[in-house]
């Protein structure tokens, strides 16, 4: 599948807020499908990049509502803290590389299904979901709304099998996690019993799940019920038969091994149950296209991680260089400054942080090689009160060398000073 390309710059400043039956808050956008030309997802119109490591594709018949529902049970999977930053960086730079996924259908079966099933060829799947057990009013609710389970279940399996699999392999005595699910059924049973032991307490009696279906239906009930979405009498005699402790009360009194496992910070498991709101205070939301070659860029967002590789996934390694005097090869990106980075596809990027409303930028006589802040600054309304800027020599690079009347956010600017001092950009 071909990462995602626009035929233009695309910087969203501020998110689109989308209210939900009067309550749902949701800063996502849905995009028209960015690869209607593969076979496998020729079939969906709508489509949304949820923190550049997620991917939701949707039918056009699936309501623009109940897609932004999944988008942001997404998000707020990955981002429990709303941040705007994945809160596990291993987890983000896996579910990137897989290009973990969830494909909506209308209903199970129908000719969209049965196309993607037979021209999808990646490892990015676990889960799908349909139109009918999407309810944004009732995020996670069992019965109600899988959207939680089926997302989790993607996240999970793309995810945190592959990067901690000491803890969450699936194979039978594996794991962490495959050991403490022997116990929770009375017994390693690599097919399902014709009945469960008494001292069980997880009893799946679906006979289509082999043990590793077990598994990551396993950590599910675990994760939630310690997030306390099951935590009420209806719900609880609804799942008596295949899972009991429904409270985080329960959970902690009855499975020790992966009540600590889904307690234990390094893991970076979700806490807080999702509920259909994702629009973290103070994100902004950057879009930047590149060109294959060689391409000038910046850092235009305060992010948590600069490494050039996370912020640019798709960057050939070893090619981010600054200038001072000559070229120097970097592995962080800095605010303001600028860099050639090399990538071997054109595309484009979505960075989510908090905005960069002021740069002060020193520059040195002779040409600088520096950047811009979250938002287009006009030539004209740099603060250069030495008249540094020599007129007519701030170029960016296009394919070649174009001369700059602004400074677009996550570009990268030669500019020629006249003397040594400094330029403020500012928002105001």
């Amino acid at each position: 599948m071909e990462r995602l390309n626009f035929k233009k710059i695309i910087v969203t400043i501020f998110c689109l807020t989308v209210l939900l039956h009067a309550q749902n808050e949701v800063c996502f956008e849905i995009e028209e499908n960015p690869n209607a030309g593969d076979p496998a997802f020729q079939c969906f119109s709508k489509y949304i990049n949820v923190l550049d490591c997620f991917e939701v594709y949707a039918q056009q018949n699936i309501s623009d509502e109940k897609v932004l529902h999944v988008a942001a049970v997404a998000a707020e999977l990955l981002d429990n803290d709303e941040d705007g930053v994945v809160d596990d960086e291993a987890l983000f730079n896996e579910l990137q590389f897989q290009q973990a996924l969830m494909p909506v259908f209308t209903y199970d079966g129908n000719s969209c299904m049965d196309e993607f099933e037979d021209h999808y060829n990646g490892d990015g799947v676990s889960a799908v979901l349909f139109r009918n057990e999407i309810d944004p009013a009732q995020p996670g609710h069992w019965g109600d709304d899988a959207t939680v389970e089926e997302v989790l279940h993607t996240i999970n399996h793309v995810g945190h099998v592959s990067i901690y699999p000491d803890i969450f392999d699936l194979s039978p005595n594996s794991s962490i996690m495959s050991d403490a699910m022997d116990i929770a059924r009375g017994g390693q049973f690599l097919e399902v019993p014709n009945n469960y032991p008494e001292s069980a307490w997880y009893h799946y009696d679906d006979w289509t799940c082999d043990y590793e279906c077990m598994a990551i239906e396993y950590l599910y009930w675990c994760i939630v019920t310690d997030m306390g979405i099951l935590d009420d009498p209806q719900t609880c005699a609804g799942i008596a038969n295949e899972w009991e402790p429904c409270s985080p009360e329960l959970f902690e009194s009855t499975d020790i091994t992966m009540h600590e496992v889904v307690n234990n910070s390094e893991h970076k498991l979700p806490q807080l149950a999702p509920d259909g709101n994702y629009c973290p205070e103070g994100a902004v939301e950057l879009t930047i296209t590149y060109s294959s070659s060689w391409n000038l860029v910046g850092l235009p967002l305060a992010i948590d991680s600069t490494n050039y590789q996370i912020v640019f996934p798709e960057s050939v390694w070893g090619t981010l260089y600054s200038f001072d005097g000559g070229y120097v090869q970097e592995n962080e990106l800095l605010h303001g400054s600028g860099y050639w980075l090399r990538f071997e596809n054109s595309g484009n990027v979505t960075i989510i942080g908090d905005g960069l409303n002021q740069l002060i930028i020193e520059l040195t006589q002779g040409w600088n090689l520096i950047s811009g802040i979250s938002s287009e600054i006009a030539l004209v309304n740099v603060g250069d009160p030495e008249n540094l800027i020599v007129p007519g020599t701030v170029y960016s690079f296009e394919n070649g060398y174009v001369q700059a009347d602004s400074f677009l956010p996550g570009n990268g600017y030669w500019v020629r000073s006249s003397g040594t001092g400094v330029i403020t950009l500012n928002q105001n």
